[in-house]
């Protein structure tokens, strides 16, 4: 009854693991002809950069952690 139970059991997170990998390729896949010219993709980095230290500096800002 329980003949093949722990290598079914253990097929499970490489399953899981292709899961994501595949969900995160067709998520982030637009992001590839960005990334082919080096204007754009400097301009993407810097906005990303720019959109981290500004949620940064707003929660640094409401949760009173420093005065800036």
């Amino acid at each position: 009854m329980f003949d093949g139970f722990w290598d079914n059991v253990f097929r499970y997170p490489r399953y899981f693991i292709t899961t994501l990998l595949g969900v995160f390729l067709n998520a982030f896949g637009w992001l590839e002809p960005v990334f082919k010219r080096p204007a754009t993709l400097i301009a993407f980095i810097s906005l990303l950069v720019g959109i981290l230290v500004f949620i940064s500096f707003t929660l640094r800002a409401m949760l009173g952690l420093s005065t800036i």
